[in-house]
């Protein structure tokens, strides 16, 4: 298909000419990357503008429950919402499941939901190297949200904050202490902190866990980005779908006070300039694996195991003569 006639098709909101498309960003040949490129080239500036919010979390925590019962809660309220859910990838096959779209039955039979997985292959931070144009597909699409639900995750798993206007941080009860709250790394990345599963048995102590987090977070250094009272920890139940319009209320606050202060758009212009030096970087690393760049490597691998040449010198040696640094 013709890249501008793709665009038309995207901008109109037809799902299959969106899924082809997300398709042809994941995909890996020059051929394909030099098509995804035209064809955000034909959608930049499109005008339109969706809430992306990023989702994290420890696995088994109810990251895919969540994003179901908040994706009907917003559908409900006459809004699209896309989701893109990242899945594990081998280590040693390189193949994953994609069983988020599995999970979240009610919702991906909601006529204004689009649901896509996609396998993060060998990509840290817990999303896919190419998650950032998918969410810039699903916004000229008209999406009113975006919801990108990463991997289960560490503490240093903070790469969806860089493509997220919220970053949402689900927590599982009696999941730490204060300190947890404290530590640097994906805690303070947070804009809301959701303990999850407060129902039944486990109501008293995610009410437990959702104060030590509230009082560690009063700790923390306050952002600029932020208004009073952010971030915050808060109690939901995806399972009874409660506390969800709550949260949903804090996010839509955060988003107008950002957009009223001028921070949202700085947000999005400081992350266009960090996924600009990715891509540098990402280009840089291909030029390793092409001929003659690839047999040089080789070569100087072959020394530095001999004990002949040190890494750092070899590695020196290599960018000197090939990428003229």
């Amino acid at each position: 298909m013709d890249m501008e006639e793709m665009s038309q098709r995207i901008l109109a909101g037809e799902r299959r000419a969106l899924a082809r498309a997300i398709t042809l960003v994941e995909s890996g040949r020059a051929d394909h990357r030099a098509q995804a490129t035209a064809l955000l080239e034909h959608l930049r500036g499109h005008g339109r503008e969706a809430l992306r919010i990023g989702l994290s979390g420890t696995p088994g925590v109810g990251k895919s429950t969540f994003i179901e019962a908040f994706g009907c809660l917003l559908t409900g309220q006459g809004l699209k919402v896309a989701v893109l859910a990242v899945d594990p990838s081998s280590a040693r096959s390189g193949g994953s499941i994609l069983g988020d779209k599995t999970r979240m039955e009610r919702l991906a039979r909601d006529p204004n939901a689009f649901i896509r997985p996609s396998p993060s292959q060998s990509q840290l931070g817990g999303v896919a190297r190419r998650t950032r144009e998918a969410i810039d597909l699903c916004e000229a699409a008209g999406f009113d949200a975006v919801l990108i639900e990463t991997v289960g995750v560490g503490q240093s798993e903070t790469m969806v904050a860089e493509m997220a206007d919220l970053f949402l941080l689900l927590l599982a009860p009696a999941g730490g202490d204060e300190l947890q709250g404290v530590k640097r790394g994906i805690m303070e990345m947070a804009d809301i902190l959701l303990v999850n599963k407060a129902d039944g048995d486990l109501k008293s102590t995610a009410i437990r866990t959702c104060a030590d987090y509230a009082g560690a977070l009063r700790l923390l250094r306050k952002r600029p980005q932020d208004p009073q009272g952010f971030p915050k920890a808060m109690t939901v139940s995806a399972v009874e779908q409660s506390g969800l319009e709550q949260a949903w209320g804090e996010m839509q606050a955060l988003a107008d006070w950002r957009r009223e202060h001028g921070h949202f758009t700085q947000r999005r212009a400081a992350q266009a300039r960090y996924w600009f030096e990715a891509e540098v970087r990402e280009a840089i690393l291909a030029r390793l694996k092409r001929e003659p760049v690839k047999g040089a490597m080789t070569a100087l691998a072959g020394q530095v195991e001999d004990g002949h040449l040190s890494p750092a010198a070899a590695a020196d040696q290599l960018m000197r003569e090939y990428l003229m640094m």
